[in-house]
């Protein structure tokens, strides 16, 4: 029975937000796993990718394990009714599918926001967890990078990463544009709704900003906070910290402006200060722009500008589809020679343990000058005699029939009774 590459996918195509929260994994427990993976059932080339918007585990095994690594998975999270969550997750069986998946995935073509800029970290830093702890091989090495070429080519050749996409990303490229001259910009964040925490976890993308949460529900919002390494302030601090910060991002529900012209006319604002009001209805005073330093932009400032961006990238999908169709031609290749890597060494260890004898025999009373020159000749003789076999079985890959070289060349060499031998 064969090694397969295999995969298993919980993601926001096949669950609500409400049962990916439950089955998301930290970092300790995708490192828990990995263990009891290669404990549990021998399993190598492994990588766990989780985010906000899917649980994935990618695996090379002769068998298919989803439903053992699902019990796993809910063992981790102390989930006794696990089975209940097993239809949610897609099996992907056949090598061919899983690794399309891998590189749509890593790309940002299944994305929540197609083309999200944040997944392909996310996928480096999963691969770099699986190679700490030796979970990586030779077909998960040449694959992952594989996949980091292709998104290198997807950046330089298509629009598909450019720009941002979705408001709260949108947001934040906005954020950092304005105060790119301003050291460590103060951030206020009003509100973590659903779009709030979205900016929040953007924020990651402008590392030197001083981050600070209010919301009504303070738990809420000091959960996230601890998360994130920001500061949370109590909601009814809120204009106190209005005054402190450079920029302000309001996403709150509330009939009337939460933030209005008298209160703004009423702060300091000796350069600028941003106000982003991302509320529907909006909860930002428009007539705030009156005021002397005071920049507004709203929801639909933002939205337009990542709907133009979104219709570049939906645009440039064909191309990214052909970027990684070739990739995954290119591996498909490299994994057939895989095949023949075997055959390639036994075979260069009979011959070279041919020569060796032959030397030993011959070279008894020659002198070190002598030996070397000899030495160098017969290894020369052998690189040739190696390299028709060697074409020959790389041809053969290509066409598919890979096995019958192999079978030719071990007969004609005996290359199975120097394995035998060995044991």
């Amino acid at each position: 029975m064969s090694t397969k590459f295999r995969a298993i996918s919980l993601s926001h195509k096949s669950a609500p937000v409400q049962i990916r929260e439950v089955i998301a994994l930290d970092e300790r427990s995708i490192h828990s796993l990995l263990l009891k993976f290669s404990e549990f059932f021998s399993i190598q080339d492994t990588l766990i990718l989780s985010t906000c918007n899917r649980t994935e585990v990618y695996y090379s095994h002769q068998l298919d394990l989803s439903t053992e690594i699902i019990k796993l998975i809910g063992l981790e999270k102390g989930l006794t009714n696990i089975v209940e969550y097993q239809h949610y997750f897609k099996v992907m069986n056949d090598d061919q599918d899983a690794i399309n998946h891998l590189f749509r995935v890593s790309m940002g073509l299944e994305a929540q926001v197609v083309g999200d800029q944040q997944i392909a970290s996310q996928v480096k830093k999963a691969y770099q967890l699986s190679a700490d702890l030796d979970m990586a091989g030779p077909f998960l090495h040449r694959l992952m990078h594989s996949v980091f070429f292709t998104s290198k080519r997807v950046v330089q050749e298509t629009a598909f990463r450019d720009g941002a996409a979705s408001v709260s990303y949108a947001a934040v490229e906005l954020i950092e544009e304005i105060t790119s001259n301003t050291y460590q910009p103060r951030v206020l964040l009003i509100g973590v709704g659903e779009i709030g925490e979205d900016v929040a976890r953007n924020m990651v993308h402008i590392p030197e900003a001083k981050v600070t949460i209010t919301n009504r529900t303070f738990d809420k919002a000091k959960v996230l906070a601890d998360e994130l390494g920001f500061e949370v302030v109590p909601f009814e601090k809120c204009f106190e910290y209005v005054q402190e910060s450079d920029v302000i991002v309001c996403s709150i529900m509330k009939s009337d402006p939460f933030i209005t012209k008298a209160l703004v006319q009423s702060l300091d604002i000796p350069s600028y200060k941003l106000f982003v009001d991302l509320s529907v209805p909006r909860s930002i005073e428009t007539s705030i722009e009156e005021v002397p330093g005071a920049l507004l932009y709203n929801v639909d400032n933002i939205r337009s500008k990542a709907s133009a961006t979104l219709e570049k990238r939906l645009e440039a999908i064909p191309q990214v589809e052909q970027i990684i169709e070739e990739s995954i031609n290119d591996f498909f290749n490299w994994k057939k020679e895989m095949l023949v890597f075997p055959t390639i060494n036994k075979l260069k260890n009979v011959l070279e343990q041919i020569r060796q004898e032959e030397l030993s025999r011959y070279l008894k009373n020659a002198d070190e000058k002598e030996i070397a020159v000899i030495d160098k000749i017969t290894k020369s003789m052998m690189q040739k005699i190696l390299k028709v076999p060697v074409v020959q079985l790389r041809a053969a890959c290509q066409r598919d029939d890979a096995d019958q070289m192999i079978d030719i060349i071990t007969d004609l060499f005996d290359l199975e009774k120097v394995t035998d031998d060995k044991k």
